[in-house]
């Protein structure tokens, strides 16, 4: 089948904007391949019916059907739906993400026992399972017993219609950068502390962007941090290309050895010098001459990481380079989307 007659359909309740879901459809299109959408924006059980209903109508005119992430009720949904090729993008498990990492249910408990039971039958109805990193499929693999062979690794890649390097801003104040969410596995509270720890060196400003972040710590008396609401997606760029360095993830969850985060990659796309955890999913791309790894859940040597590159310039200029030279050599949009082509061609050949 040649990259031009592929007509693949995205499938499920997910956000077309979402980072991942972005990457995937521009990357296809970039190789020649047609995109149908069947998405549905209700909630509860009524969404379900209007993907049924969505789905018959265009039953006939695509070649691969792809769930979208957030997708194990589609995933599983769609096996009664078509013979034709499945692919799941399960980026993350739903398990691993709600008991071990936010924490919001016990192992032990009914809840617990339904998300691993999700995760694994959404994963077996399937013909194959994106994820992101080696270290995440063989989490999979390990945790819910299933075959190596029916994982795929896709990198999470960005946008580079929008993150891409711009004019460098000299600022008054030496910037750094951190936008993303509260869950553990941000580590944004080891961050905050880096900041404490930082307070006394008044050049110094970091820029935090999430507006829950904002809400639960703006009142904490940081002399250092500017808070910042969320942004659209297309104003982001705008706000990393201020900052001399920017922030990766730091959390303390076994999740954070397992992902590379999309900020570090809308960071490096951007060419900017990056300090993040240093964890066997951040090796599997990067190294020591790419990022500036750290232990993570350590604000000690974070604030030490923060203070050597702010001091040298040239250390900075050279792991924005190299990343970036990385990042455009196995993670742009038509290198996603031709491996992503290449997969869904030797699957049906």
């Amino acid at each position: 089948m040649k990259n031009k007659e592929l007509i693949v359909c995205f499938f499920g309740r997910y956000d077309p904007n979402y980072s991942r879901s972005r990457t995937l459809v521009l990357g296809l299109k970039e190789n020649g391949a047609n995109i149908i959408e069947c998405r549905t924006e209700l909630k509860g059980v009524i969404k379900y019916f209007d993907l049924i209903k969505k789905h018959w109508k265009i039953r006939k005119e695509y070649d691969v059907l792809l769930v979208a992430f957030p997708g194990w009720h589609a995933a599983i949904l769609s096996r009664f739906l078509t013979r034709k090729l499945i692919i799941f993008d399960a980026l993350v498990s739903i398990y691993d993400s709600t008991v071990f990492d936010r924490k919001n249910t016990k192992k032990e408990g009914l809840k617990a026992k339904y998300f691993w039971f999700t995760d694994w039958l959404s994963c077996k109805l399937v013909d194959k399972v994106i994820l992101d990193t080696d270290e995440h499929i063989n989490y999979f693999v390990q945790e819910f017993g299933l075959k190596k062979e029916k994982f795929v690794k896709v990198l999470l890649g960005t946008d580079t219609r929008f993150f891409k390097p711009k004019p460098i801003i000299k600022n008054t104040k030496f910037i750094i950068q951190h936008q993303g969410n509260i869950v553990p596995l941000q580590g944004v509270i080891f961050i905050l502390e880096a900041a404490r720890l930082l307070e006394d060196n008044k050049d110094i400003q970091f820029n935090i962007v999430s507006s829950r972040i904002k809400r639960t710590h703006e009142k904490k008396g940081f002399l250092n941090v500017n808070f910042i609401n969320d942004v659209l997606y297309e104003k982001l760029p705008d706000y990393i290309s201020q900052a001399d360095l920017c922030l990766g993830i730091f959390g303390d969850t076994n999740k954070t050895q397992r992902v590379i985060p999309h900020k570090v990659y809308e960071y490096v796309s951007m060419k900017k010098p990056v300090i993040t955890a240093d964890t066997p999913a951040v090796r599997e791309l990067f190294n020591d001459d790419d990022l500036y790894l750290v232990p993570a859940a350590n604000p000690q040597e974070l604030a030490k990481a923060i203070l050597k590159l702010k001091a040298d310039r040239e250390l900075r200029e050279k792991l924005a380079q190299n990343s970036y030279n990385k990042f455009m050599q196995k993670c742009t949009l038509e290198t996603l989307g031709k491996e992503l082509v290449k997969i869904i061609n030797e699957i049906q050949s």
